[in-house]
């Protein structure tokens, strides 16, 4: 299963266990995706670690210093993006 981040920028908006679509945005050189109806954003992604799933479930929705992140994983492989 693949994991992936998301940037929500206020709490309340989704839980664990909430099933997500993803809507695709593209860049000049990286794809970003969005959990509709706009509740979370991605970081960049660059174009060979594109996320070929559009739907997906909320593992975790943590708070930091800097704000609120989604987990969200998809059913397609890892990828290690270091």
């Amino acid at each position: 299963m693949r994991k992936m981040e998301f940037k929500m920028e206020r709490t309340g908006l989704l839980k664990a266990g909430d099933k997500v679509t993803i809507t695709e945005g593209v860049l000049p050189s990286n794809y970003y995706y969005v959990i509709d109806p706009s509740l979370a954003m991605s970081a960049n992604i660059p174009f060979r670690y594109r996320l070929k799933s559009r739907e997906g479930m909320v593992t975790d929705v943590i708070e930091n210093a800097r704000g609120f992140y989604v987990t969200a994983e998809f059913d397609e492989p890892e990828v290690d993006m270091t």
